[in-house]
């Protein structure tokens, strides 16, 4: 079992993860993503149907945790779901549930 300072911190940065998770309008930008690759804002604001500016705060935030990826082309920003930092995060916190060390996040 994880000493209790490393268990803290496995805790607080899965909290941080699930928290960022919390709101609807990001996991319906995280579905977006997931079903249509690498977008652009103006495409996210269509499928979601949300101004410009609140799909970018919510894309930061997504940005923060690490589940979105951007790729700028000039001025054109294209989003797309990191799905490697999804499956890790679940990895992760089934570790934790289970009592294993695992990776403590990426």
């Amino acid at each position: 079992m994880d000493d209790p300072r490393r268990l803290e911190l496995r805790l607080r940065e899965a909290a941080r993860f699930f928290y960022a998770l919390k709101d609807p309008l990001r996991l319906r930008i995280l579905i977006v993503l997931a079903r249509s690759g690498e977008v652009s804002v103006a495409d996210l604001v269509r499928a979601v149907r949300v101004s410009q500016p609140l799909v970018s705060w919510h894309l930061a935030r997504l940005r923060a945790i690490g589940l979105v990826r951007v790729v700028r082309d000039g001025r054109v920003a294209r989003y797309s779901l990191n799905l490697d930092v999804l499956e890790q995060r679940y990895q992760d916190f089934r570790a934790l549930l289970s009592g294993e060390e695992g990776s403590g996040g990426t």
